[in-house]
């Protein structure tokens, strides 16, 4: 038996590859699935299973494709109203898999349809559970994401995942071992563990929501307490996995179209497209494109395009580093954004060469920033909450980067203004954004608030208001 966690840190998310005696079930798949159909090709194995733990909302799984190129068969927890083929488990339903037994808990709460997968090894000893976003490490799922199509709140969602952890899951051995869906950095919790494995005794420990003590009202308080709202794309996503989508081979042949600079200047005019630069922040704010929008690749890349980009449908053309294009276009593809129109050939220095007009980002160094906070200098910090309220630099205006299209207005107009995240991706994100906007009275702060923390700058844990006061 063979049991491998295959994890992609820009989506915090796990995916499994589970194999026995020629037999293979993958776990929550990634857009992307010929890295699985290799994988089983290496073991000499058939991909039998495709487990689906729930209809996932923050990317679009590959299911659907990888049971069209494997005659694999999707599988579903009680409840699951797929539009298309699929097994709907029963609770307590069991699968084989080469000698191993895969058993199907019903454990909703997260969703309604939401499955842990509980694995017995050939002798029928509890072996794993793969709790999907049922239960985290450190945390659970958030309860919020479902209200909708189940017709309840999210405290009743909430009660309704009380039970299924202690009714499933808790009553199972300390030692059998943990996977679940996502870690620390990804939005469907709160307070994750930077570790992805662990056994279900230390998370009994170690993680509030499986307290034994806890009562229902206090698990209720605790998991919706603080819960921000989620980002645009997540219903999106979910409508996706639910109802399909287009292969991502349809995906990759369209978007990796190479457009001169005067074909990509024209489909820009002519689609309303966005030109989104994946380049690394110290490239673009060089020199960029009038207009066009910041978000690395090197850096929470398709989490931010989700959180930004509101309409997957929106059509985008790419300027990305050369060699990196397809990667690009699978990143995006991985959160549903299929409209990628093709990408800048020859990238900016082509469209340098061609004469064209180019943008900068005035930025400065943290010291810089130190001499110009004698003159009262207007520091605006694009940290999410936590890290603001955790130390700021002293009177910063605090407009985080998630919620950045609904602070517009909130922005200085007329004075120059420094705005810095932690290490200077975000910021810059943030600057592009602004001068998409017509909003040109910034300076990025190199390094962030990293660099920051090393001149004598003030700072402080009082959390200052949002907006400027005269």
């Amino acid at each position: 038996m063979k049991i491998e966690q295959i994890y992609t840190g820009c989506l915090a998310q796990g995916a499994y590859y589970i194999e026995s005696n020629g037999e293979v079930a993958i776990i929550d798949p990634l857009r992307e699935v010929q890295p699985y159909i290799e994988r089983a090709e290496k073991d000499g194995a058939k991909i039998k299973y495709i487990l689906e733990t729930h209809f996932h909302a923050d990317f679009v799984s590959g299911h659907i494709t990888l049971a069209e190129k494997t005659g694999a068969t999707i599988v579903y927890g009680p409840t699951a109203e797929p539009n298309f083929e699929a097994h709907i488990a029963t609770d307590g339903e069991e699968l084989k898999l080469g000698d191993i037994t895969i058993k199907v808990l019903h454990t909703p709460g997260h969703t309604m349809e939401s499955a842990t997968y509980l694995l017995k090894d050939e002798n029928g000893k509890d072996e794993a559970i793969f709790t999907g976003d049922t239960l985290f490490l450190g945390d659970v799922g958030r309860p919020d994401l479902a209200q909708k199509a189940a017709h309840l709140t999210q405290e009743q969602l909430a009660a309704t995942l009380y039970h299924s952890l202690r009714d499933k899951i808790m009553p199972l051995a300390d030692e059998i071992t943990v996977y679940p869906a996502h870690g620390a950095g990804s939005a469907c919790g709160k307070n994750m563990m930077k570790e992805t494995v662990d056994t279900l005794g230390n998370q009994k420990k170690m993680n509030y929501a499986l307290r034994a003590d806890m009562t229902e009202a206090e698990f209720v308080e605790e998991v919706t307490d603080g819960l921000l709202p989620p980002p645009s794309y997540f219903p999106l996503n979910v409508k996706m996995n639910k109802e399909g989508y287009t292969s991502i081979d349809d995906v990759l042949k369209r978007g990796l179209q190479q457009l001169t600079p005067d074909a990509f200047e024209a489909a820009a005019n002519e689609t309303g497209a966005i030109i989104l630069d994946v380049r690394h922040q110290k490239d673009f704010v060089q020199a960029f494109i009038p207009n066009s929008i910041f978000i690395g690749l090197d850096g929470g890349f398709a989490p931010w395009v989700g959180a930004l980009i509101a309409d997957v449908e929106q059509p985008i053309l790419l300027i990305a580093p050369e060699g990196r294009e397809e990667e690009a276009i699978t990143r995006l593809a991985r959160v549903g954004f299929d409209n990628v129109l093709g990408y800048l050939k020859g990238g900016l220095e082509s469209w340098k060469t061609a004469g064209k007009e180019i943008d900068t980002m005035a930025s400065e160094s943290a010291e810089d920033l130190e001499k110009a906070m004698k003159d009262n200098a207007i520091v605006v910090d694009v940290r999410k909450d936590g890290e603001y309220t955790s130390e700021h630099v002293e009177n910063a205006l605090h407009l985080p980067l998630d919620f950045i299209n609904d602070h517009m207005a909130d922005f200085p107009k007329d004075k120059t203004f420094h705005v810095h995240c932690a290490g200077g991706y975000r910021s810059v994100i943030a600057g592009s954004i602004l001068k998409s906007r017509g909003i040109h009275n910034l300076i990025n702060v190199e390094g962030g608030y990293g660099a920051i923390k090393k001149t004598g700058i003030p700072v402080t844990d009082y959390v200052c208001p949002t907006t400027l006061k005269d």
